[in-house]
């Protein structure tokens, strides 16, 4: 499972020009499910994600974590974070796990992360505007295969 976390001063999520999720500080998640990932996975990336310590303290060195500021999340799933550019221009999606299997990941991933933070979600599979106003800019890409 392959989670490009950034922090964010506010983000939101735009179906038809409509806003169905709204975050402020916190983080944008987008997720991507590989075909191997299992629930030890999302255990894995939620351990990480509840306890990166990306939020500046007092004297601005990052040193809290995002309970501790009471920050909220935003997932968005992304399946092509599992592209592989290795041969020619067009990107290969076949390490992304298959659609109705990922909703299924995708959705325990964000209960689970909901019983500790507030979350929001874009739509699963849905063409979506997700606007994200980065701070820092803080990016941080998260393997759960790494982890």
């Amino acid at each position: 499972m392959i989670a490009l976390l950034q922090r964010v001063k506010n983000s939101s999520v735009l179906i038809d020009g409509q806003a169905i999720a709204r975050i402020a500080q916190g983080y944008t998640i987008l997720l991507g499910v590989i075909k191997e990932d299992t629930q030890e996975d999302i255990t894995k990336l939620i351990k990480k994600i509840l306890g990166l310590r990306l939020f500046p303290n007092e004297e601005g060195k990052m040193d809290k974590n995002i309970v501790q500021v009471g920050g909220q999340i935003l997932v968005v799933s992304q399946f092509t974070l599992a592209a592989n550019c290795k041969r020619g221009n067009r990107p290969d999606f076949s390490l992304a796990m298959p659609p109705a299997l990922a909703k299924e990941l995708y959705e325990d991933f964000v209960a689970k992360l909901s019983k500790h933070i507030e979350v929001q979600t874009g739509v699963f599979g849905a063409m979506m505007d997700v606007h994200i106003l980065n701070d820092g800019p803080v990016t941080i890409l998260l393997d759960s295969r790494q982890l």
